[in-house]
């Protein structure tokens, strides 16, 4: 992780006490506001002004009127939300909104995701959207960010979710593939059409054999192409004929969820199927996904992850919006730190849960909740309690 980044003025006083100052960012029924600037981050229902984290759809919708996103991110949002009203920014690049100074910083989960720094009157803020640390080559690295308060996500924050280096994980999915192509055998692996299928396709070995996409998958590699992100060539599966199965003895296929179980898949012939995600961790989840293997790879941070970001911050106050809410804000407070949460929308997306089913994710959102709320005391919900409980996946990476 690279050292953190202090944007603040010379002249910023620390932050102060809960409820001394209005808040920079607060929950309203459209999303998260920042009064100051008159803009929302990331919101789920239509509002006149949005800066957009990244474009996965529990973050990018249609319907706002004016979008912020980053430079880099550009290509991907316009593809999934064509024809939006889109101004942009690079990595960095101050712009005043209202009575704020606003920039938007690497945040290392997908192409162009961006942490939203917020300057007012001396006083910092920084909503994450969703984060990761570890090295990725089709996006910009995680950059901390110096503020008062941090607005931070929690998709994976339980002590049992703790990621292997991520070059170990690709060799394990180059030994599957290459023990099936040497048996003659299609390797499908299923992921996330945007993100995850990029950082595979950059980081498998492609001299084990052709790799095709699935129609969801190919669209979103031309626009990380546009942006310069070097991948691998690969083929279009509705290119080939249903009945020439042989193309594919030897060929990786990279899918979305959505094409498990499918009549899509009768066109390989004989294959081995696996799934890459980061809910591959708890045990059972590649039997209940009723795959061959399991590969533990998230475009999120891991517990160890969510706690080195947050220490890098410097903030004295932080929010969490989604994930594992309650474990998180009680490990927060313990740290001495002010602790709350915001109830969001985010997370419905498939990006991740998807992987495991209903009854594997553990989120712990705190429902009904109209602004930032104390949830130190609450109990950990069920799902939570039994991911603390949970031993490696099946298939280790």
């Amino acid at each position: 992780m690279e050292q953190p980044q202090d944007h603040r003025q010379p002249d910023a006083q620390p932050a102060t006490q809960h409820g001394a100052r209005s808040d920079l960012v607060v929950a309203r029924p459209e999303g998260l506001y920042c009064p100051a600037g008159d803009f929302y981050i990331d919101p789920w229902r239509p509002v006149e002004r949005a800066v957009i984290t990244h474009a996965h759809s529990d973050h990018a919708r249609f319907g706002h009127r004016r979008y912020l996103a980053t430079r880099g991110g550009a290509n991907v949002l316009l593809s999934r939300l064509p024809g939006i009203a889109l101004q942009t920014l690079d990595y960095g690049e101050p712009l005043a909104i209202g009575a704020t100074r606003v920039s938007l910083h690497p945040a290392g989960h997908v192409l162009g995701s961006a942490q939203v720094r917020i300057e007012h009157a001396g006083e910092v803020w920084v909503a994450s959207g969703d984060y990761k640390l570890e090295a990725d080559p089709t996006c910009a690295p995680f950059e901390p960010v110096r503020c008062d308060t941090f607005i931070t996500e929690s998709t994976f924050g339980l002590p049992i979710y703790r990621w292997d280096p991520p070059q170990s994980v690709f060799d394990s999915i180059d030994s599957w593939w290459r023990h099936n192509a040497s048996e003659g055998r299609a390797s499908v692996l299923f992921c996330y059409s945007f993100g995850k299928a990029q950082r595979v396709l950059a980081s498998v070995d492609a001299g084990i054999g052709p790799i095709f996409c699935h129609g969801a998958v190919e669209p979103l590699n031309r626009a990380y192409r546009d942006a310069g992100v070097r991948l691998p060539p690969v083929g279009a599966v509705a290119g080939i004929p249903v009945k020439d199965k042989a193309v594919f003895k030897q060929a990786l296929i990279v899918a979305p969820p959505s094409a498990q179980n499918s009549a899509w898949l009768k066109r390989f012939g004989t294959y081995s199927d696996a799934f890459a995600s980061g809910w591959m961790r708890l045990r059972g989840a590649r039997r209940r996904r009723g795959v061959d293997r399991g590969f533990v790879l998230s475009d999120h941070a891991d517990w160890p992850g969510l706690q080195s970001a947050i220490r890098a911050t410097g903030a004295e106050r932080v929010i969490v919006t989604h994930g594992s809410v309650e474990p998180m804000v009680r490990w927060l407070a313990e740290q001495g730190l002010q602790a709350g949460a915001f109830d969001t929308q985010y997370g419905d997306d498939t990006v991740e849960a998807d992987a495991a089913g209903a009854d594997e994710a553990p989120a712990t959102n705190v429902t009904g909740v109209t602004g930032v709320t104390d949830v130190i005391g609450a109990s950990v919900a069920t799902d939570a309690t039994r991911a603390i409980n949970e031993t490696d996946a099946d298939d280790p990476p």
